[in-house]
């Protein structure tokens, strides 16, 4: 059995994971580090993993492979005929399932739920999709340069409503957003720290979809921030937010539940290592491979401790099974899902954890995975089960059928997990059909629901 995170003290947990006897490096471990710090694997990659190892497989995360430069290059190429949003939704999905970074994708995605600026209130797809573009640029970087970016963002500040910042009327909607969400959090900051980081940042518009810095709107006034004093911009501002040690804190915690767990709140002694060496170089990336090296990542308090949203759900399936699909189409299926790319429901993000699963989302998530399996369709039929088993040297039915639960399921050795399936596994029929409906009963396992 893995060992319990429980039993890790501090300096135990984020210390390197090495595998033992007791926390064994194991197909299952090998796709968890896939599924969280990307959208799953495929056979070949997971094979791979199990011979490199935790650390060579974290390495290669962190850095992509292949030339990652000229594929963000050809996808940004493409995505800029993209006029609305729903093709930027379809690009953005496109490059999920086949970008050679995936990790990159990732933390794109986490800062998309957590800026949560909206096309719904940008009404421009082209502010959109270098809204996004800047989010993958600076995802893995140092934090003052990211909020430096969304201050200066005009889909970030049409979204919050904030296009007009006058002297005389201080807009408070992002200063607001800044402090609560971005960096310091709720409870360590006040009111009048909102109203007077929104005096820093006056006299900057959005006019036309541009940016429009006009001097004369701006309050050159003191003002005191954080239990700072003086005569603030928004530069000054951000950087006063980004620095204050609660931030670091805040930032760590909404790490931990993005790659460790959404089931727990970890105590201020395990957040403690991380936000004092975060809060020395505020380095995102650096901060992130903690993370994913750490053993408490590899242990029991983090292994399904994660409801997958609808696209790491549907862009795992297709990626597991090396292929693509349809992405315009997908988007609107992931909309109906809830998660619905460029349109966050609110100015919090997307809700998370155990509100993706309901009666319904689950009864939808079995249609959309039967959608994509099917052999003919909206999604053409291009997911082939029965093609990738082949591929790996599995021909018989029960051969196959095994393949596809290690692929998709990862079962412990004695666990009874491929025996109660296979009981199960539809008769009769090609080995191409039984093995698309198999694949559907897989993926729409509760495991399967968890990352």
């Amino acid at each position: 059995m893995p060992a319990s995170a429980e039993t890790l003290t501090a300096d135990r947990a984020w210390a390197r994971y090495a595998p033992s006897p007791k926390c064994p490096w194991t197909l299952a471990r090998a796709a968890h580090l896939w599924r969280r710090a990307g959208f799953g694997a495929t056979w070949g990659r997971l094979r791979q993993s199990l011979e490199a190892g935790p650390q060579r497989t974290v390495d290669l995360l962190l850095t992509g492979q292949g030339d990652v430069e000229a594929f963000n290059r050809t996808c940004d190429d493409y995505a800029q005929a993209a006029t609305e949003p729903g093709a930027l939704r379809a690009w953005w999905l496109r490059r999920m399932i086949l970008t050679p970074h995936p990790l990159l994708e990732k933390l794109a995605l986490f800062w998309h739920d957590l800026v949560a600026a909206s096309a719904a209130r940008v009404e421009s797809a082209s502010l959109m999709r270098r809204h996004v573009q800047g989010l993958r640029a600076a995802a893995m970087g140092k934090l003052p340069a990211l909020l430096g970016r969304l201050a200066r963002d005009p889909a970030v500040l049409l979204s919050l409503g904030a296009k007009a910042n006058r002297k005389a009327q201080p807009t408070d909607t992002f200063a607001r957003q800044l402090l609560d969400r971005y960096t310091v959090g709720e409870g360590s900051y006040s009111d009048k720290d909102v109203r007077e980081a929104a005096r820093a940042m006056t006299g900057w518009f959005v006019l036309r979809g541009q940016l429009r810095y006009i001097a004369r709107e701006h309050d050159g006034g003191a003002k005191t921030v954080l239990g700072k004093s003086g005569r603030f911009s928004a530069e000054d501002v951000v950087k006063i937010a980004a620095e204050h040690p609660a931030t670091a804190r805040n930032v760590v915690r909404r790490l931990y539940r993005w790659f460790i767990s959404e089931t727990d709140s970890p105590g201020d002694a395990l957040v403690a290592p991380l936000a004092e060496a975060f809060a020395r170089d505020l380095d995102v990336g650096r901060l992130v491979e903690t993370m994913l090296r750490s053993r408490l990542f590899f242990s029991a308090r983090a292994l399904g401790r994660r409801v997958k949203r609808p696209v790491e759900f549907a862009v795992g399936i297709i990626r597991a099974l090396a292929t693509t699909a349809p992405t315009t189409r997908l988007a609107v299926d992931l909309a109906r899902l809830g998660e619905n790319l460029y349109y966050p429901p609110t100015r919090h993000g997307w809700a998370g954890g155990r509100s993706w699963i309901t009666s319904a989302t689950l009864i939808a998530r079995s249609n959309l995975a039967a959608a994509l399996l099917a052999p003919s369709g909206a999604y053409n039929g291009k997911l082939d089960p029965a093609a990738v088993a082949r591929r790996h040297g599995h021909t018989s039915p029960k051969a196959a059928c095994r393949f596809l639960v290690n692929l998709f399921l990862q079962p412990g050795p004695n666990d009874g997990t491929f025996e109660r399936l296979w009981r199960s596994a539809p008769r009769g029929g090609g080995l191409a059909g039984r093995m698309r409906k198999f694949a559907h009963t897989i993926v729409t396992q509760p495991e399967f629901q968890l990352a």
